[in-house]
């Protein structure tokens, strides 16, 4: 029941915020924090004191038949006509997901603290809803279940943008829906399909990810459902050529909207990838691995070079980020131990140095009404607290060695080494020019002439704590990454990957 509690504390204290409101500004926040702050509690007793919660015992997954990797397992009937069930669990990887995604939610509360006044009850409600979204997909494990998580986490997404972002927020947000919808609906086709034809074959109707696995599908199709999928996970990653909604949504959005669209909201494509993609179609996902792998490089390279011709900080650092994720894309159709888990690594680390990023440009945007950066220059001395952080997070994304980035982008080069020489060396090639148009955003934001005269102030206490939290993030995953590795191996064994000794 944990896995219930965390998101029905999350929609409940949505809903409690969003009444709130009547009351004042700082009343909605208060409940928030206070929802997002018993999440955060239960998910450190999760990591650090499983047994306190039964997880991990036999008769919390017996339900279904599934031990091993799986802490916690949960089933209840749902729509049983239909065979339609409750199924939550979480592994290693889902619980490190999860906590990604309740701290990034803290983080994205931090950003909001200062900066949303009109409506915050509201907007507090489509925050709260949003991470209790995201979490039902990471532990979810029926597909109706899932799809259904997997709009609730987009609606309010969009009223995010749409109401709280800046110039052209209806375009971005109407954007964002569209692409996202079309390929969500994409993935339901496939969905029914699948269920479809395990049914034709069992006589069963189920939606449970277990029973579907290893599902038989003619010849002529199994290729197209495997895409629906496919399609679905890669633009929500996103992956060039479905990747354009990105830029424009992360440039129109406040800034906890860009946290947790960066942290939270891309790693769900990845997931989706890693846990339903390539397991439920093993064989046409090694047919397309080539293609996808090439798609990943693609990606890193040509939204690294539009990279270089943003002036607008926000869209430079969205391009940037779909440049990293195309490294989650090329270790997880690599599919060998190190790829995989670079990818996983490259996820929880990319959700800390983007979301800190998207956090400080935000904060600037805020500050100087402006992001574009030819108007910017010299801050440095103006703000040298905010200068700091943006120089330690921009070397942690471009792969400075004892932070978590490197750690997930060395392994996914390695992984993929032994699988293509070329496009390897290729994806190794957009790390050099990653270096290169971050040193280029450093010395233009903060270094150089303040021709404008510019005058802010430096980090509140807020942001500074969030920021510093994030800092030590990535320091951990970058010293000791083993910490991580252990909690998704049992996962990725499950998925039939194969660990060297």
């Amino acid at each position: 029941m944990i896995l219930v509690w965390l998101m029905v504390i999350l929609f409940a204290g949505g809903i409690g915020a969003w009444l709130a409101e009547s009351r004042g500004a700082e009343h909605p926040r208060a409940v928030a924090l206070a929802a997002i702050l018993l999440d955060l509690f239960l998910v450190i007793l999760m990591l650090v004191a499983p047994d306190t919660l039964g997880l991990g015992t036999a008769d919390t997954v017996a339900q279904l038949g599934q031990q091993g990797e799986w802490l916690v397992l949960l089933q209840a009937d749902w729509i049983p006509r239909f065979g339609v069930s409750f199924i939550f669990g979480a592994d290693g990887l889902g619980l490190m997901l999860i906590a990604l995604t309740v701290f990034l939610g803290l983080v994205s509360l931090g950003a909001a603290w200062g900066e949303i006044h009109e409506r915050s009850g509201f907007f507090y409600f489509n925050l709260l809803w949003t991470l209790a979204g995201v979490i039902g997909v990471f532990t979810a494990l029926d597909l109706f279940l899932f799809f259904f998580f997997w709009e609730v986490m987009l609606i309010p997404m969009y009223f995010i943008i749409a109401i709280w972002g800046h110039e052209n927020k209806e375009y971005a947000a109407m954007k964002f829906f569209i692409f996202t919808q079309v390929s969500g609906l994409l993935m339901l086709l496939s969905i029914l399909v699948l269920v479809y034809f395990h049914y034709d074959s069992t006589q069963q109707m189920t939606f449970s990810y277990f029973e579907l696995l290893g599902t038989q599908l003619p010849d002529n199709i199994s290729m197209w459902v495997m895409l629906g999928f496919f399609i679905a996970f890669a633009t929500k990653l996103p992956a060039v050529p479905v990747h354009n909604w990105l830029p424009d949504a992360h440039s129109q959005a406040p800034t906890a909207g860009s946290v947790i669209l960066a942290g939270i909201l891309l790693k769900t494509g990845a997931y989706g990838l890693l846990r339903f993609t390539v397991p439920l179609f093993p064989a046409e996902s090694v047919v397309f691995g080539p293609y996808a792998m090439t798609l990943g490089v693609i990606s890193i390279l040509y939204t690294a070079k539009v990279a270089f011709a943003q002036t607008d900080l926000k869209r430079l650092i969205a391009y940037t980020s779909v440049s990293h994720m195309g490294f989650v894309l090329l270790g997880i159709y690599a599919w060998n131990a190190q790829a995989v888990q670079g990818a996983v690594m490259t996820m929880l680390a990319h959700g800390f140095s983007a979301a800190a990023l998207f956090m400080l440009a935000g904060g600037l945007q805020h500050r100087i009404h402006t992001r574009d950066m030819d108007k910017m220059g010299g801050l440095w001395g103006v703000a040298p607290q905010m200068a700091f952080m943006a120089m330690f997070f921009t070397v942690a994304a471009v792969g400075m060695p004892g932070l978590g980035n490197f750690v997930g982008e060395f392994l996914v080069l390695l992984g993929s080494f032994q699988v293509s020489h070329t496009i390897t060396a290729f994806a190794a090639l957009g790390l050099v020019v990653a270096a290169v148009y971050s040193l280029i955003v450093i010395q233009k934001v903060f270094f150089g002439k303040n021709v404008n005269n510019l005058k802010m102030a430096d980090l509140s206490g807020m942001e500074f704590l969030c920021l510093a939290l994030m800092m030590i993030g990535l320091i951990w995953m970058g010293m000791y990454p083993q910490t991580m590795l252990d909690m998704a191996q049992p996962t990725l064994q499950s998925l039939n990957i194969a660990f060297p000794g």
